[in-house]
């Protein structure tokens, strides 16, 4: 059961920053603000610049298999095992923040978790589809090594053929504008009940310990 503390309580020994502890590693910093460079860098040139939307696309698909690495052998809070939790878990938390008695996590809280793998399962569809985009006949290959019927696949006009997967691209890179804004609004909604900023803690890696209620 969820103890009912309030999501403001501090630790009398936190504020002041040389008090405070480094949770995310430099590699994970980088990645994380390469990757908002990278990504706002292929939205931006869809349709208008292809050869630097496709290089910000493969730079995006490898700063996915980087994190995938990372989450496995990484700093602790970097680490899937970590923070991923279960659907209860999360939705348990989620109505915690709605009662307004969420604890403090030190690393990613459950919702934090659950945004992380939406993200990046959502960018890896992307990239995917992006690169099955990129040469005639990549899609058919792929559709037949998977043993998947796709229809659209099997016409002989590359013109059709290309469409279904150039909507399903683009479906997915407006959803990741949706979970940005979602992350984005977690991010505000958690520094203000926390009382900390976390966009700083994501440039300088540091917030502040632990206080009573908290899990690290």
């Amino acid at each position: 059961m969820t103890e009912d503390i309030p999501a403001n309580t501090r630790s009398e020994t936190a504020e002041s920053p040389a008090n405070w502890v480094r949770v995310w590693d430099p590699l994970l910093r980088i990645f994380h603000w390469t990757l908002v460079v990278a990504f706002a860098t292929a939205w931006l040139t869809a349709d208008e610049m292809q050869s630097v939307h496709e290089f910000a696309g493969y730079a995006v698909a490898s700063l996915i298999g980087f994190r995938l690495i990372w989450g496995l052998v990484g700093s602790r809070y970097a680490r899937f095992s970590q923070f991923v939790c279960g659907p209860a878990a999360t939705l348990s938390y989620v109505g915690d923040i709605a009662k307004g008695r969420e604890r403090r996590f030190l690393g990613h809280n459950p919702a934090g978790a659950a945004m992380v793998v939406a993200l990046l399962v959502t960018l890896s569809g992307t990239a995917l589809t992006g690169w099955l985009m990129e040469e005639p006949g990549r899609a058919e290959t792929a559709a037949r090594q998977l043993q998947f019927v796709a229809p659209a696949f099997a016409d002989d006009d590359d013109d059709e053929a290309e469409s279904p997967l150039k909507e399903v691209h683009e479906t997915l890179a407006n959803a990741m504008l949706l979970l940005i804004a979602l992350h984005l609004g977690g991010v505000a909604l958690a520094s203000y009940r926390h009382r900390e900023n976390l966009v700083r803690a994501m440039v300088t890696g540091r917030k502040r310990p632990p206080g009573r209620g908290d899990i690290a």
